[in-house]
């Protein structure tokens, strides 16, 4: 009989030590080591099912394009690449009630009319409690087989006799092995239950989407290993306040990553968002201080988003600084580029910024809509609203050359922009276009210029 072997592993990153320890060496978490017990790894889980594996030659691996299923909804399509592979793993995390469940039933819905049944296991619901989430939403598929389990074994063992098209498990947290001791959504098992699944995903090439719970600072929980794992991870972020969603492309070993799709919450389910631009610019207000556009890149896909400033006296010794949407750092970067470069005296203001529609923006090529927005707060001159703006500042007050011109430009041109702000050396290689002015720039100064007077 095999011996069992004990260690203590951290709950947050995965490091495992002999002895338990106050704080994890590896992470600098406090009372995260917890005691798990393992067999030696001496198994060979797949052999059973399929045999076992032979060594291959490149040459004789057929290439060509990936076989895909399209979920029939355009924006999870974009994000995963172009539609579902055959044997690929997607990670999906998000808050509490985001809608990771309602999003993964209706493309398990979609689906299954493409390719076949789909088996949704859920740990956390009964199929009672699911079937009136699938009736809110109208979905009524017999190819929707539901399987409330959390043994690893016996949801491979349906999963292998039945030969789904997908498998979705809602979530990897309740899912456990008996060869480990350790509780359900520990490191342990989380990791070997995630393991095995991907093993079992690559052998019988079916697609399997895992719904993982995110800690308080918005990191999926268990170990960083699980985004090594599997193919593709999207996160689902925005606030259940708002109704628009964003799902993210963080991780993807089949297309681009950073990759955006937007959609809305209604009571029907999450919709698809085809025009995102002009959905977050339909409530703008005209000729207002502190407003501007700016032309972002999410991916392949260009955005056009509202920036709002707001740049008031302070009435505290230390003036604040608040921004939502962008990254703060990089905001006191720009606003000391106003100061020493423009001469603008922002060191007794407070300053609010904010990105409208509550996307995150983390692309250099708003530094100058974030710097237009600052300044025309302080000087309270609004920016003509048929301008849009994009550019990358450096810190010697420079305004410089970013990628895909084109597809920005065309995208404000689609909406009804009449004028494009951009960096110089970008403006010369563009072709005249009729529907668009095109001013190029080359530093803060003449940027302040153009847009303020």
């Amino acid at each position: 009989m095999s011996k069992v072997k004990s260690f203590y592993q951290c709950q947050s990153c995965g490091y495992s030590s002999p002895k338990w320890m106050g704080k994890c060496p590896d992470c600098g978490a406090w009372n995260a080591m917890v005691e798990e017990k393992s067999l030696p790894d001496d198994r060979h889980h797949g052999q059973a099912i399929f045999g076992k594996p032979k060594p291959q030659p490149l040459s004789s691996i057929s290439g060509g394009k990936e076989k895909r299923l399209t979920t029939g909804i355009n924006e999870l399509d974009r994000v995963l690449g172009g539609g579902v592979v055959a044997g690929s793993m997607t990670l999906v995390g998000g808050d509490p009630g985001i809608g990771k469940s309602t999003l993964l039933i209706q493309a398990a819905s979609q689906l299954s009319r493409e390719g076949g049944k789909v088996l949704y296991v859920s740990g956390e619901e009964s199929p009672e409690q699911i079937k009136l989430r699938a009736e809110r939403l109208g979905i009524n598929s017999g190819d929707i087989i539901l399987l409330s389990e959390t043994h690893l074994e016996g949801i491979i063992s349906v999963a292998a006799e039945m030969s789904p098209g997908a498998v979705v498990i809602d979530s990897i947290q309740t899912m456990y092995t008996d060869e480990l001791t350790s509780a359900p959504g520990s490191v342990g098992q989380v990791r070997e239950c995630a393991a095995r699944l991907m093993h079992f995903a690559k052998r019988a090439e079916i697609s399997f989407f895992l719904i993982g719970h995110v800690t308080k600072e918005g990191a999926i929980a268990g170990p960083r290993v699980l985004e090594h794992i599997v193919d593709t991870v999207l996160y689902f972020e925005g606030d259940r306040g708002h109704a628009y969603r964003i799902l993210r492309t963080v991780k993807n070993r089949f297309g681009s990553t950073n990759e955006i799709g937007v959609f809305e919450m209604s009571d029907t389910g999450l919709i698809a968002i085809e025009n995102p631009s002009e959905l977050f610019l339909s409530e703008r207000p005209q000729n207002v201080s502190g407003s501007t556009v700016v032309a972002s890149m999410e991916g392949t896909r260009p955005l056009l988003i509202e920036l709002q400033a707001l740049v008031t006296p302070t009435s505290f010794g230390m003036p604040r600084r608040t921004c939502i949407g962008v990254d703060f750092n990089r905001v006191n970067l720009l606003v000391a580029v106003l100061e020493k470069i423009a001469g603008l005296h922002l060191g007794g203001m407070d300053i609010f910024l904010n990105v409208v529609g509550g996307i995150k923006i983390i692309e250099p090529a708003v530094d100058i809509g974030i710097i237009a927005a600052i300044a025309s707060s302080f000087r309270e001159v609004p920016i003509h609203a048929k301008t849009v703006l994009f550019g990358e500042i450096g810190l010697s007050g420079e305004v410089r050359a970013v990628n895909q011109v084109e597809a920005r430009i065309k995208e404000a041109a689609k909406i009804g922009f009449e004028r494009a702000v951009l960096p110089k050396s970008n403006g010369m290689r563009q072709r005249e276009d009729p529907a668009l002015e095109i001013v190029g720039v080359d530093n803060i100064q003449g940027l302040l210029e153009v847009l303020l007077g």
